[in-house]
């Protein structure tokens, strides 16, 4: 009976050495798995922050350009009015009441 108590230990020493390794294999697995991951989120997280980085100077430049809008609006206006200025006087040297 000790004997075959020991050959019985033994087979049950091996398989649960297999079960180690295998477990041991899926462990290595989910740490590459998880590496691979992280390198992924990392190089996600700076395309994050170079697009907000971007977007902020995008922001800025529409800004700067509906400045520059408004700002040639105004001057258009006032020509517009200066123009209409110019033609009543026009109209006013041209008009006989103004010779007589």
């Amino acid at each position: 009976g000790h004997e075959q108590l020991l050959k019985m230990m033994e087979e049950r020493m091996i398989d649960v050495e297999q079960k180690l390794r295998l477990v041991k294999r899926l462990l290595q697995d989910k740490v590459n798995q998880l590496k691979e991951q992280l390198s992924k989120n990392t190089k996600a997280d700076a395309m994050v922050k170079d697009l907000y980085v971007e977007n902020a100077q995008l922001l800025k430049a529409l800004e700067m350009t509906e400045q520059r809008q408004r700002t040639a609006e105004k001057k258009n206006y006032l020509l517009e009015e200066k123009i209409a200025n110019l033609n009543r006087i026009v109209k006013n040297l041209a008009s006989p009441s103004f010779h007589s």
